[in-house]
């Protein structure tokens, strides 16, 4: 007598868990998964959310207008910023700081709210993070594209521009920028088009030509990589395949090559962010940035620094909330940079 043994069947959990490997998941999901397990790319993209959203409710969140003066607060300090500066002694102990809880982290020499101005101070830099690779996408992506796609002398003559560009050290040309905008429209006549943009400057309180000035030197890594990350799939078979079909040289860039080189763009242009918040706040320290009253990081670190021994906080705090948001873009963008490598798909 044989005996049949049956295999037990399968719960509706372990098919649909079967079914979804079957399928697999997509790059971008792939990549968002080891994105999140990566615990320091996750601190920075909560730290840059919560700096996002302090911008955006910046008149809700601060306690007092950024632009208030009450001269009879100025470098006043609360209570728990002299314990934590020695140096700081208050007048009740015979020094010179005047204790004034009513301010979180002290008023500055004009008797401005420091948490108010720190608070809309990141409306500057934030609009500098997104602004500059806005420009980097818009011009490098397509210089770049065109060429490496097209080759020739069209690509001689484009890369012949960045190279002439970049003969200038990125900083001091940004620094010419800005001294030629504010000195070209400084007394415009009426009606012209430096009227019309020194007047829109003055309106942003400085911001439209630090955008202009930022937005001109970032294209230009960004054309180079994408060049060579265009020359490196311009040959491969999917690429071919499209020609053979007959698709259209717009189709072919935008729907065969560019959906295969945005992991490196998109890593690339996120660790460069910092590097134009910092452009930003070296321009306000040096008074070519954003105009007063609107406050920026750089130019509240310049107004601390020439009185930092006496009021260490007026220059520190700024800085340290200047320290990390860079340093939140710079964890954001190494965690990108191993989430979309295509060798870590599937390594956990």
């Amino acid at each position: 007598m044989t005996s049949t043994t049956h295999k037990p069947s399968l719960t509706a959990a372990e098919i649909a868990q079967l079914d979804e490997r079957r399928r697999g998941e997509s790059l971008w999901m792939s990549a968002w998964k080891r994105l999140i397990r990566n615990r320091l790319a996750v601190i920075g993209l909560v730290i840059i959310g919560l700096n996002i959203l302090m911008a955006v409710f910046a008149p809700q969140i601060a306690p007092r207008e950024y632009q208030k003066q009450i001269l009879t607060d100025k470098n006043s300090a609360p209570e728990w910023v002299t314990t934590i500066f020695p140096n700081m002694l208050p007048t009740e102990k015979g020094g010179y700081v005047q204790i004034n809880n009513d301010y979180l982290l002290g008023a500055d020499n004009l008797g401005r709210d420091l948490l108010s101005r720190i608070i809309y101070g990141a409306r500057i830099s934030l609009l500098v993070a997104f602004v500059g690779p806005l420009f980097a996408v818009l011009i490098g992506t397509t210089v770049g594209m065109a060429a490496g796609y097209f080759g020739g002398r069209l690509d001689n003559l484009l890369m012949r521009i960045v190279d002439i560009m970049y003969a200038f050290p990125t900083l001091l040309f940004i620094i010419l920028l800005m001294t030629f905008f504010r000195f070209s429209t400084a007394t415009p006549e009426p009606g012209t088009l430096a009227f019309a943009l020194g007047d829109l400057d003055r309106r942003t309180g400085g911001m439209l030509f630090v955008f202009i000035g930022i937005g001109m030197t970032s294209w230009m890594q960004m054309a180079r990589l994408v060049r060579g990350q265009v020359l490196s799939v311009r040959e491969q078979e999917y690429v071919q395949a499209a020609r053979a079909t007959g698709a259209t040289t717009p189709r072919i860039m935008l729907s065969h090559i560019l959906p295969n080189i945005l992991g490196p763009l998109i890593v690339a242009e996120t660790l460069t962010i910092p590097t134009y918040i910092s452009y930003e706040a070296f321009l306000s320290f040096i008074g070519l940035g954003v105009q007063q009253p609107t406050p920026s990081w750089g130019s509240m670190i310049a107004d601390g620094a020439r009185q930092i021994a006496s009021y260490p906080n007026q220059a520190l705090f700024p800085a340290l909330a200047l320290f990390l948001i860079m340093f939140a873009f710079n964890f954001l963008g190494d965690g990108l940079r191993d989430a979309l490598d295509p060798r870590m798909r599937g390594v956990d």
